[in-house]
């Protein structure tokens, strides 16, 4: 079911550690537990399972419970032991494990959502456990009694969703690129603003209560970090990966970015530089570097007797220009772009080999990842996707062995 794989040896990217194998369909989440070995996951088998490693090295279940339904979300309170199950026909359970993770009871049943359950946090101020669906809603209900509180609906399903405990400020995503930032009330809710940026369904968030940096990852392959505390709404876009971000995790002591994709890249951002914002795009109806007219505008290409030419969009400085214009590719990291993008020639020209330093690092996960999660104070990452298979990495090599004071795995 599952094997020890090596011992962690230094090195300048993340180390295998495990591979858990045994579930019967795609597996949609999987979180460790603190100051323990062992891993808790939820899959579309409709099984949640606790893993826990034995004297041989391997990960073997200690508890294998089966739902009604397929599960499709999961969250996990480790002080009060705690797990809070989604599923995908839109109801949410919570069981409580015991001391020694051999044993797990049946709590209760929110009935939160219409369709399936995309995601789920639990506050355990509040006393609330808070929800997305694919029913264009986020609910959030009393554990205490385990009645509904308030729904708020979207126009798009909802995918994803953060929450920041101190203000019970909620930032959900959903289908149609946007992120909502709402307000929370003990029987209401209101609309703060809304997020507008990607070009793709938002898969994926990470909120940094911190900083107070909101960090998206979507369908259209890209991260975009939101300054909701100040710098008037400054915002980064990181392109890296060549399919969906799936997965995102912020280490604010280190000043990094971890981001999974379907690609199965697992990709490591220094945000811990001055990055510059990339620009808007400008209009315009013939190319502002030689003025030859595009092809939609009747007019000049009438008054020139010449043919209208397709509009591009330089990366750098964002004007409209002619495939003439803009016929070199270049990297620039520092505005986000980790591969060769469309720029125009002067903007080409200005552009030093050292602006091409990359300032993130790319590692093979070798499985279509579909959720990731870290626990910071051990340098430890898991992994899973539709393979199956659940992976356990040691990050330490990559993102340092600082994250706690006096951790160091080696």
């Amino acid at each position: 079911m599952a094997a020890e794989i090596h011992s962690r040896p230094q090195s300048s990217r993340p180390v295998l550690l495990s591979k858990i194998e045994g579930h019967q369909d795609a597996v949609t989440a999987a979180l460790l537990i603190p100051k323990e070995d062992g891993v808790i996951t939820a899959s579309e088998d409709r099984t949640i399972r606790v893993w826990l490693k034995r004297d041989s090295g391997q990960y073997w279940p200690s508890i294998y419970h089966t739902m009604a339904s397929p599960c499709s979300a999961m969250a996990y309170h480790h002080d009060s032991r705690r797990i809070f199950v989604g599923q995908d026909n839109g109801a949410v359970m919570e069981f409580h494990v015991s001391e020694d993770f051999n044993k797990m009871n049946f709590i209760k049943t929110y009935p939160a959502h219409q369709n399936r359950v995309t995601a789920i946090i639990f506050s355990l101020a509040t006393e609330w456990v808070i929800s997305t669906g694919h029913d264009k809603c986020v609910s959030w209900m009393c554990t205490r009694s385990g009645n509904m509180l308030g729904r708020h609906f979207s126009t798009s399903w909802t995918s994803c969703l953060q929450y920041d405990f101190d203000t019970q400020y909620a930032f959900v995503g959903d289908c149609s690129g946007q992120i909502s930032l709402l307000k929370l009330e003990q029987s209401s809710c209101s609309v703060i603003t809304t997020l507008k940026g990607h070009e793709g369904s938002v898969a994926c968030l990470w909120w940094d209560p911190i900083q107070r940096l909101l960090f998206s990852g979507a369908s259209d392959n890209s991260i975009i970090m939101w300054d909701i505390g100040g710098r008037k709404g400054r915002t980064l876009l990181l392109q890296g990966h060549h399919d969906r971000v799936q997965s995102l995790c912020y280490l604010q002591l280190t000043r990094q970015l971890v981001s999974c994709s379907s690609d199965g890249r697992i990709a490591v951002w220094n945000m811990d530089v001055s990055r510059e914002e990339a620009p808007q795009w400008l209009e315009s109806d013939s190319c502002q570097k030689c003025e030859q007219p595009f092809f939609w505008n009747i007019k000049q290409m009438w008054d020139t007797k010449t043919l209208g030419l397709r509009q591009h969009h330089c990366r750098k400085c964002g004007q409209a220009v002619c495939g003439k214009c803009s016929s070199k590719r270049s990297s620039y990291p520092v505005m986000g772009f980790e591969f060769q993008v469309r720029v125009c020639d002067s903007c080409y020209d200005s552009i030093k080999d050292e602006d091409r330093t990359s300032l993130a690092t790319f590692h093979e996960g070798k499985h279509n990842i579909s959720h990731m999660s870290m626990d910071v104070a051990r340098g430890l990452m898991v992994t899973c996707g539709t393979d199956r298979v659940v992976k356990i990495w040691d990050m330490t090599p990559v993102v340092g062995c600082s994250l706690a004071t006096g951790f160091s795995p080696h």
